[in-house]
């Protein structure tokens, strides 16, 4: 009965983790394919008031390649807020970008079929 309740727990402390971390979590849209990780970092810091935790561009499984969109983690909440009221709809390498807040993936929960 303890291994069941430790479980539980567990699950949800990871689930309490992945809300709090959604909050400070980005998601960035029509980014220029060729973009680097620092660059976003870079664009996103460049108020002085925000600072990046990390960066994440998406790649396509198969090619590798950049799929144009990336997650940006964000100290907190507040600078979250402002980077998305900042941002969003602004040039960023001749594109204009969208931030908004990351939601949880649709597919959480599922398992990937197998190959």
């Amino acid at each position: 009965m303890g291994q069941i309740s430790a479980l539980g727990s567990f699950v949800r402390n990871a689930a309490l983790e992945r809300e709090v971390a959604m909050g400070t979590r980005l998601y960035v849209g029509n980014l220029p394919y060729g973009a680097k990780e620092q660059e976003i970092q870079d664009f996103f810091e460049q108020s002085g008031s925000r600072q990046v935790t990390q960066v994440k561009i998406i790649t396509d499984r198969e090619t590798g390649r950049p799929r144009g969109f990336a997650f940006v983690e964000l100290t907190d909440q507040k600078a979250a807020e402002s980077a998305i009221a900042e941002l969003h709809g602004t040039q960023f390498g001749g594109r204009k970008i969208v931030v908004n807040q990351a939601h949880t993936p649709r597919n959480e929960g599922r398992t990937r079929p197998p190959r």
